[in-house]
């Protein structure tokens, strides 16, 4: 009787610290988020983006294996080339994006005429910026953000094409199969995870963990 109570309080004392230290990684979490959710107003009237900005000739792929590969995809064949998410699983057997520097990864290995660098945990007004600057030079901006799966939020690629600031408008191609038009407020609602209702709690542990990121997005330079 002593060895199975010794048992049971030493399980007790184990699931009070992983309560702990799961309790204490979600405020320290929460508190990066409110760190990254600061005011973006200002943008709107901001002169730096007065003229809108949007990349031609992209048509959304509705992705058949994932999200990242159909994101490299369309990027693809902006730039000319002809990687598709099918050479892509043909590969490797596999996904192999499922994280955001594997994703960065990736990207890198397949255009290696551009170097692309990924940005987390950006504030909202950073985000915005890089994203401006980018579409600016004419290229598209990979992103990390909740989507609508018909009714059910996911962790999802998409890359936007176009941003009309003065107007309030971020447009994106979604690897669902189609185009999205956001108003700045709902798109960055989006790339920090504000909008994703109950996000379950092994989720909201990749975040802790840093298996995903907020406010991401992935810059190609040419090189």
């Amino acid at each position: 009787m002593k060895v199975i109570k010794r048992i049971i309080i030493a399980i007790a004392v184990i699931l009070l610290i992983l309560a702990a230290v799961i309790t204490i990684s979600l405020v320290v979490l929460q508190t990066k988020t409110n760190e990254i959710n600061n005011d973006f107003s200002g943008i709107l009237t901001d002169e730096k983006y007065i003229e809108p900005v949007y990349v031609d000739g992209i048509n959304v792929i509705k992705q058949e294996v994932s999200c990242g590969y159909a994101v490299i995809e369309m990027f693809s064949s902006w730039s000319g080339s002809d990687i598709t998410e099918t050479s892509l699983y043909n590969e490797y057997g596999k996904v192999v994006t499922s994280t955001g520097q594997s994703f960065c990864d990736e990207m890198n290995k397949q255009f290696p005429q551009y170097n692309t660098s990924i940005h987390k945990y950006l504030k909202n007004t950073e985000l915005i910026d890089l994203m401006y600057d980018s579409l600016s030079r004419g290229v598209p901006v990979p992103i990390e953000w909740a989507a609508l799966y018909e009714s059910e939020w996911t962790l999802h690629y998409s890359l936007v094409i176009g941003a009309d600031i003065p107007a309030n408008k971020i447009t994106v191609a979604n690897p669902y199969g189609y185009y999205e038009e956001l108003t700045v407020e709902e798109f960055l609602s989006r790339t920090t995870y504000e909008a994703y209702d109950n996000m379950p709690l092994f989720l909201k542990l990749g975040f802790v963990f840093n298996i995903f990121e907020k406010n991401t997005i992935f810059i190609a330079n040419e090189i």
